[in-house]
């Protein structure tokens, strides 16, 4: 079953729409996909289903609703599908929480490393604590950034669902105590509590790349 919610970003109600179907999707196994109305498939959609409003509900091609079903609503409508197993994100337009803690987290770092620069005149000198202000604005703020957006456009643009549930949260953990201890370790401690605190670093991408990996390989087993 193709369950698709065709949406818009000016709709106020479409938020809603979309955390039912999501919540849905996470319980039932099937194909569900946000849809919105100003791309090139949600513009077909339109002209075809000749649609007046949104959010819009086509199942396997044809308009089964407009407007917000309720939970019930929607279980019945894909009542015949099995129930899913693992966590999965659907692919929608809204953030998913973990990855908003990714961004958030992100722009507490870059605050952070801004701060820490204005503190010291702009340029640390060369034998300053230049090593943990790197890895603050490195770790702390590029990688969550990369890793929050990443994993919320790559599912939209290839129409498949990431790992999520306490996959998610993992990683989160894993990129910002790697950032903070790398950031310790290069300030006050030492190389080897940097060593450190790059292996958890390291560790939070090696799960980005795995959650990734069947989104941006549609051959590899799907994501569950």
């Amino acid at each position: 079953m193709r369950v698709q919610l065709l949406v818009s970003q000016w709709c106020p109600s479409c938020d809603s729409a979309e955390a039912v179907w999501s919540r849905i999707a996470a319980e039932r196994e099937f194909d569900f996909s946000v849809v919105d109305m100003g791309t090139p498939e949600g513009r077909e959609l339109v002209q075809r289903l000749r649609l007046k409003t949104v959010p819009a509900l086509v199942v396997d091609g044809e308009l089964r609703g407009v407007g917000v079903q309720s939970p019930e609503e929607a279980r019945e409508i894909v009542a015949g599908t099995p129930e899913r197993s693992g966590h999965s994100t659907p692919v929608g337009i809204a953030l998913a929480p973990a990855s908003r803690a990714h961004l958030l987290s992100a722009v507490v770092w870059l605050v952070i490393a801004g701060g820490l620069l204005a503190l010291h005149g702009g340029l640390l000198p060369p034998d300053g604590p230049w090593p943990g202000v790197l890895h603050v604005f490195l770790l702390g703020f590029i990688t969550p950034f990369i890793a929050g957006l990443a994993e919320h456009m790559i599912p939209r643009f290839m129409e498949r669902p990431v790992r999520a549930g306490p996959w998610s949260w993992t990683q989160w953990g894993l990129l910002n105590a790697g950032a903070a201890v790398t950031a310790i370790g290069g300030w006050v401690v030492g190389p080897a509590l940097a060593a450190a605190g790059i292996t958890l670093a390291t560790a939070g991408l090696a799960l980005l790349t795995l959650r990734l990996w069947p989104a941006l390989w549609p051959a590899a087993a799907p994501a569950r």
